[in-house]
Order: C-alpha cells, then sequence, then structure tokens
C-alpha cells in the first residue's frame, strides 16, 4: 500500500492524466462560451425540456469554479492514483464513468421523489401555490455539473480496498483512517440531501449516488476477483 502510493506521487498514471486535462480543457471552454455550453451538457431534470440523453455523462467534465475543478481534480489523483496503479487502466476508466453514469441517475430519481413530494403537499392544501411553484422552478431549471458523483464512487473504493489508510484532514492533527473520512463525508452528503438548504448549489445524491455504485462495484469486482471489468 504504501510503496503504491509513493509511486502515484511520483507520476500521474493514464487515466486520471488524461481525466484532468479534458476536465482543464472543458473548463476553459466553459469560460469561453459560457451559459450556451453549460446548458447544453450539464445535467437536466429529466422532465425538463433542456433535458439530454448525453448529460447523464458530459455534465461529469463541467465545473461550477475554479475551487470547483481545483478540488475534484486533487482528489481524483489522490485516491484514484492506487486504484489506477492496482486495476489497471481500463478497469478504472471504466469503474470511474459508471460511478459518474449512476450518480447521474440516482440524482435525478432524487428530484423525481422530491417532485411528487411537493405536488402531494400542494394537492392536500400543505403547501402555498408560490412556494410550490418557487421550489418546481428550482427543480426544473436546475443543472448539475462536476465529477464530484464519480470522485466519491473513488473515494469509496480507495477506502473499502484500503481502509485502514492513514489520512491527514485539515485542520486535524492526527490521521484518521480512510474508512472514517469516506464514511463521514457520506452522512453529510445523505443529511444534507435528505434536509436540503435551498441555494447550496450541491447535488447531495449525485454524491450519496456515486458512493453506493462505487461500494456495489468494488464488492463485485473484489468478490469475483476478476482483473478486468469492461
Amino acid at each position: 500500500m504504501a510503496d503504491l502510493r509513493m509511486r502515484g506521487f511520483g507520476a500521474i498514471p493514464p487515466v486520471i492524466k488524461n481525466l484532468v486535462i479534458i476536465n482543464v480543457l472543458v473548463w476553459l471552454a466553459e469560460l469561453t462560451f459560457g451559459d450556451q455550453l453549460i446548458n447544453l451538457f450539464a445535467l437536466q431534470y429529466y422532465k425538463s425540456p433542456d433535458f439530454r440523453v448525453w448529460q447523464l455523462i458530459t455534465h461529469m467534465f463541467l465545473h461550477g469554479s475554479w475551487g470547483h475543478i481545483i478540488m475534484n481534480m486533487f482528489v481524483l489523483w489522490m485516491f484514484g492514483t492506487t486504484l489506477e496503479e492496482v486495476w489497471g487502466s481500463k478497469r478504472f476508466l471504466v469503474f470511474y464513468m459508471i460511478c459518474g453514469l449512476g450518480a447521474a441517475i440516482i440524482q435525478l430519481g432524487a428530484l423525481a421523489v422530491e417532485m411528487n413530494i411537493l405536488m402531494d403537499k400542494f394537492s392536500a392544501g400543505q403547501m402555498a401555490e408560490a412556494e410550490f411553484a418557487a421550489r418546481a422552478r428550482s427543480i426544473y431549471g436546475w443543472g448539475a455539473v462536476g465529477a464530484s458523483g464519480a470522485i466519491n464512487g473513488v473515494m469509496v473504493g480507495f477506502a473499502y480496498l484500503f481502509p485502514n489508510a492513514p489520512l491527514f484532514i485539515f485542520p486535524l492533527p492526527v490521521p484518521v483512517k480512510a474508512k472514517y473520512v469516506v464514511i463521514g463525508y457520506f452522512l453529510l452528503d445523505l443529511f444534507g440531501g435528505i434536509n436540503p438548504r435551498y441555494g447550496d448549489n450541491v447535488a447531495h445524491f449525485a454524491h450519496v449516488g456515486g458512493a453506493i455504485v462505487g461500494l456495489i462495484l468494488v464488492m463485485t469486482m473484489n468478490k469475483t476477483n476478476r482483473r478486468t471489468f469492461y
């Protein structure tokens, strides 16, 4: 484990390197073309007239800010390097893409459930029309960007294979085991999804979905003990 992590710091494996390059290039395209590109490729609610099937994949390569892309790419490198070296590039890439796709599907499902709850409350007279309209507009006008869903799957994959790997989390003065970091982050996202703060601009259930899909995949891969998964 220690040797793998040290090699990861010395050289970036090819899939992670290319993912970083693609994400940076797309971010530069976002700065150039702005909302026109984002509206076409960000993940829209599936009942929105702006929804397109390809958004299930393309949203993973868009980001909302410099801080967003830098953090995502850093975490991808930090946790993904070891996984790509252990699994190989093809297997890692398929794992990453399936986690991102699963994250998108679960996020859309969560929005559908939320919309049904809102409609039930409105029909029962438990919600004013203005509040219902505002919440419905936020869902239909919602758009998700970022690799966080896929990266949450990568984090879970790492924690499953190396649960006791020590991680330094600022500002804690002592290392924390990977399994506790990932579980804690998952619970925070789950709480944020169940108790949404409108306006926080975080697709919590995409994070949760990526983590769940990542866990299912890594458990399946570990059980079958196959070197290929594609």
